[in-house]
């Protein structure tokens, strides 16, 4: 039986994880947009969770999937999702949350974030965990790709990161990190996009 959580609306009630997961997440990215663009922030993380429900069918993950950028990104904090949809989704998303070092321009600190995701990925995470990161980064992958063939390589002045072939070294590495997951048509899209259909110049 689910447990009893507060859902979007604030009530507490017993309601379905991914769909109260789904709702929090729209009003936490609300008035978000995606870097460089007018495309709602929201189209990322639903894209993501669908992404990792082809992988599973785990409501932890896929909720956690929909949550995995509100503690980076919003006002809302670990302690307001542990309270709200509980301590696995919580560790799920921290898994694939970054320490952002506010305190230090994101150019300069972009290199040593990246590093500690794939050593995270590459040594601690579990199989779920891995799920959420693949997800997400697939939804990342696709839009490079897609926004590539619209803007061309001045999309990457979009980046903190100027430089495209680290972000392929990063995306290289951090999917190579998830390859226990290799039998999935996700990370078999997401190899594809890096080795033969994004143009890293």
């Amino acid at each position: 039986m689910p447990d009893e959580r507060v859902n979007a609306a604030g009530n507490t009630g017993r309601g379905d994880l991914v769909a109260d997961a789904v709702a929090f997440a729209a009003k936490a990215h609300r008035g978000q947009v995606r870097k460089g663009t007018r495309m709602p922030y929201i189209v990322h993380p639903m894209e993501a969770a669908a992404i990792a429900a082809t992988m599973t069918n785990d409501p932890a993950v896929v909720a956690a999937a929909v949550l995995h950028d509100v503690i980076e990104d919003t006002d809302y904090t670990a302690d307001d999702i542990r309270r709200l949809f509980g301590p696995d989704v919580l560790a799920l998303i921290e898994g694939d949350s970054e320490n952002k070092r506010q305190d230090r321009p994101a150019a300069e600190t972009w290199e040593m974030r990246k590093q500690e995701t794939i050593d995270y990925v590459k040594n601690r995470a579990d199989v779920r965990e891995k799920m959420i990161v693949l997800a997400d980064k697939l939804s990342n992958l696709r839009a490079i790709c897609r926004d590539l063939a619209a803007a061309g390589p001045r999309l990457w002045d979009r980046f903190n990161q100027k430089d495209p072939a680290k972000h392929k070294w990063y995306y290289a590495a951090v999917i190579g990190a998830c390859a226990e997951l290799a039998g999935t048509d996700a990370y078999r899209e997401a190899v594809d996009l890096i080795e033969n259909r994004i143009y890293w110049t």
